[in-house]
């Protein structure tokens, strides 16, 4: 179960990634973030984030048109 939940359901590109950002830089080292958006473009936006950013992309998937990821921070 992830520490902290980041509802970006609605939002388009870039904002669920400014947001996953600006969450993560609250959070601990370690702890993890998931993020649900409704944004298929956050798909890849997500996987570039986390390789740029060296946090690790736990899991993603898609359950009813929601697309979820948990996040570790680096």
């Amino acid at each position: 179960m992830a520490d902290k939940e980041l509802d970006a359901r609605g939002l388009n590109c870039p904002l669920p990634i400014l947001r996953t950002k600006k969450m993560l830089n609250t959070m601990e080292s370690g702890e993890t973030l998931k993020v649900v958006s409704t944004d298929p473009g956050s798909v890849k936006d997500m996987e570039a984030f986390c390789n740029q950013t060296g946090n690790e992309m736990v899991s993603s998937g898609e359950e009813g048109g929601d697309f979820i990821f948990e996040i570790k921070k680096a």
